[in-house]
């Protein structure tokens, strides 16, 4: 299995590598041009600076190939900036050109600025432990359309969902050497198969 990790800036060595971990079985490779999304069984979108990524995905002609490849049933893990991205809408959103494939409404930098970064225990459905997710001016889900599954919540916000061939996170999960998360999206991907 091929794994395309969208490499325009954030945690992108760090995706490859958790993938590679995960994984054991396929390749991860970084996403910078039209014609590799093709060419990938699964996505990751990392966090980053969501108003850079959409205008990157949009001049490149990346984010038409991406969200060809959700419609088609590609599983597709979004991280932070990458959730803000796959959301459908984004409250107060006067900027960014997001992709518009989960049925979600996000709040950028929910939880504040970077200086109040946290981590945090989550309950997670389907995970038979808590998961110790780190947060950085993470976004959160405010609404959730009636085919999402909420996977976890952090107070009143969902930070954690699920629709269909999509995996949306308000956290990091790339940053700890817990691979529960990667481990659910190769799950999803051996699904698509």
């Amino acid at each position: 299995m091929r794994i395309g990790v969208l490499a325009f800036q954030g945690a992108v060595s760090e995706h490859l590598r958790a993938v590679d971990e995960a994984c054991g079985r396929g390749t991860a490779i970084p996403v910078r041009k039209a014609g590799q999304v093709p060419l990938c069984q699964g996505l990751v979108l990392p966090g980053g600076e969501s108003t850079t990524i959409g205008r990157l995905l949009e001049s490149t002609g990346v984010g038409r190939e991406i969200q060809e490849a959700a419609r088609s049933g590609v599983p597709i893990m979004a991280t932070c900036a990458g959730l803000v991205l796959l959301s459908r809408e984004i409250e107060g959103n006067l900027r960014v050109r997001q992709l518009g494939l989960m049925d979600i409404t996000v709040s950028r930098n929910a939880f504040g600025p970077q200086r109040e970064s946290f981590e945090a225990d989550l309950d997670v459905v389907g995970f038979d432990r808590p998961y110790r997710a780190v947060f950085i001016r993470a976004p959160a889900v405010t609404h959730c359309g009636s085919g999402v599954e909420r996977l976890a919540q952090w107070g009143r916000w969902v930070v954690a969902a699920r629709e269909g061939n999509l995996l949306g996170l308000s956290f990091h999960p790339e940053l700890t050497a817990d691979m529960r998360f990667h481990e659910l999206f190769l799950e999803m991907m051996e699904e698509a198969k």
